[in-house]
């Protein structure tokens, strides 16, 4: 995190605004329900507990150290005896609760109404008064049956500490539905599942995950990437239609031994596809890996020997580029979603958007027949009535050239640098090239 003074959290005002199934919506920007996070900070943590979720607690090599120098805003789930250094580093923190296991996980069901407030305020009150803590972890893919309870536990966050994230992350969209004895969903659809948990947990804001990108081969099967696309334009949707932001977990590992490792390429797809999306915050499963042959998230950044892996040093990259254009993107109100036809997956919103009339992308400007790259397409405006859009090039095995045409004249097209910031105007004559996975965030004058 760029702020290594006091967490004096302000209210953003400026939150994603969002679409999926029409092309763009015309309501107020979404608001956040509390003041959390400043608009100069974006979420990016690495999804896990630091120290394991029970006793014997990991006393691990790579701690916080290694995840602020990966390029972390966020330090994980902690314990309290982490934050004073999270606090050194400059890392805002989820605080774990004491012990988390099975038996603590579904107690939220049974739990009286006393019980719920007693379990949070001692959490509460566990971690003190240090300014690195953002908020208290209180589940991961909750079904519905457990709303009701969840939705007393975010109650006692705002009483007990007001501005604090009641951090929950949800189900993706394909977690199984149907009977009750065998539905994690607990609804009979995903829309259902999310309206939901608005409905009746009231949270501050919208995480969920989906690892498709690797399960899918690289967004090789049509069927599998198609639900990295739906998730990420549902929860958009509802996220947007009650005034939320979302955060998205991605896969930072193999996830299985099947499927594909991480790469530049589908790393950068999956933070880029987020922001063009309308994300506020970018989650990575997991930091920590297993055992190579087995479900043991191989290929993560930090090996089971604790060393860096390759992986490592593309994500450090990476986050890099998040935590400079996140804020920029921060400011910004998103108006619309598009893909270039043909779409990657069917069912998707096709260009013309409101700014862009066509995205020509093309892997050579030299072939005779030149062949055409998808394209996403995130629209913008600054609090100024500027325009942005922020285009992903798609393919994760090629580079791409892109022509941007609007639908009025620019005088400019000029491309924010997710290195340092700086400004280059960019030309319809050469184009601009995005690497396999990469997107870009322009600006129109």
């Amino acid at each position: 995190m760029q702020t290594r003074g006091g967490w004096g959290w302000i209210v953003v005002i400026i939150f994603l605004a969002c679409a999926a199934a029409r092309p763009a919506f015309a309501d107020d920007p979404p608001r956040l329900a509390d003041a959390v996070f400043p608009a100069d900070f974006f979420p990016i943590l690495p999804w896990g507990p630091l120290r394991g979720w029970q006793e014997p607690f990991v006393e691990r090599k790579a701690a916080l150290e290694s995840i602020a120098e990966c390029g972390f805003t966020m330090a994980g789930f902690v314990q309290p005896r982490d934050l004073p250094l999270c606090e050194k580093l400059g890392l805002a923190a989820i605080v774990a609760p004491p012990a988390m296991n099975r038996e603590y996980v579904k107690a939220w069901r049974t739990l009286t109404d006393e019980q719920i407030e007693q379990r949070v305020r001692l959490m509460i009150e566990q971690a003190g008064n240090s300014k690195a803590v953002a908020g208290y972890y209180l589940i991961d893919e909750p079904g519905a049956p457990l709303f009701p309870s969840l939705g007393k536990a975010v109650a006692a966050v705002r009483k007990y500490a007001p501005g604090k994230l009641a951090y929950i992350n949800l189900f993706p969209g394909y977690a199984t539905i149907g009977a009750p004895d065998t539905s994690q969903l607990g609804t009979a659809s995903f829309t259902e599942y999310l309206e939901r948990y608005v409905a009746e947990v009231k949270p501050q804001f919208i995480s969920y995950d989906n690892y498709m990108v690797q399960y899918s081969d690289d967004m090789r099967d049509p069927g599998k990437a198609a639900s990295y696309y739906r998730d990420l334009l549902e929860v958009r949707r509802v996220a947007f239609k009650h005034g939320l932001p979302f955060w998205n977990i991605v896969s930072s590992n193999q996830i299985r031994p099947v499927t594909p490792p991480p790469s530049p390429a589908n790393l950068l797809f999956q933070a880029y596809t987020t922001l063009a999306a309308g994300g506020r915050g970018v989650s990575w499963y997991t930091y920590y890996g297993g055992n190579p042959g087995k479900r043991g998230y191989a290929y993560a950044p930090i090996d089971q020997h604790e060393g860096q892996t390759a992986t490592w040093g593309y994500l450090r990259m990476i986050n890099q580029q998040l935590r400079l254009i996140g804020p920029i993107m921060n400011r910004l109100q998103s108006t619309g979603v598009y893909f270039s036809a043909p779409a990657p997956v069917e069912g998707l919103p096709l260009l013309p958007g409101k700014i862009l009339k066509e995205v020509d992308a093309r892997a050579s400007r030299r072939a005779k027949v030149a062949e055409r790259l998808p394209v996403m397409v995130g629209e913008f405006t600054g609090p100024g009535g500027e325009e942005y859009v922020m285009v992903v090039n798609l393919s994760l095995e090629k580079s791409a050239n892109l022509v941007l045409h609007t639908h009025k004249p620019v005088r400019q097209k000029t491309l924010i640098s997710p290195q340092d910031g700086h400004a280059d105007e960019i030309s319809d004559e050469t184009g601009l090239w995005l690497t396999a996975g990469q997107g870009a965030l322009i600006q129109l004058k």
